[in-house]
């Protein structure tokens, strides 16, 4: 099994910053993927950034230059560092890990419970 704990999120002015954690633990052998998603309301959820264990990222053409995703292996932590945060940033967030399990080497994805980010203008 597998839990995930995700906190950082809150109200902040446009132009502000946010950082949001999500940490894993459990039965976890490793973790060769992290993500951060966000769902507004009314849409559908979408990838924002993703790293790989090895530190390879990718982003969503809209927070390129904005956000940062980073990871702590030791920790099996993934960070998501938001700045010049816009109205249209508000969403919930979630932290999505692909992982392998310690007993059955099986991979599997798995969804933090979100955290939600709002930006006002």
């Amino acid at each position: 099994q597998v839990q995930l704990v995700e906190s950082g999120g809150g109200l902040v002015q446009a132009g502000g910053s946010l950082r949001l954690s999500c940490a894993a633990s459990g039965s976890i052998f490793s973790i060769p993927a992290m993500s951060w998603y966000r769902q507004a309301p009314g849409k559908q959820r979408e990838l924002v950034a993703h790293i790989t264990r090895g530190g390879n990222t990718n982003y969503v053409d809209s927070v390129k230059g904005r956000f940062t995703i980073s990871r702590d292996n030791a920790k099996k932590t993934v960070y998501l560092q938001m700045n010049s945060l816009k109205p249209e940033d508000t969403a919930v967030y979630y932290c999505k890990i692909r992982w392998i399990s310690i007993t059955s080497l099986k991979e599997s994805d798995y969804w933090g419970q979100g955290t939600q980010v709002t930006v006002s203008s």
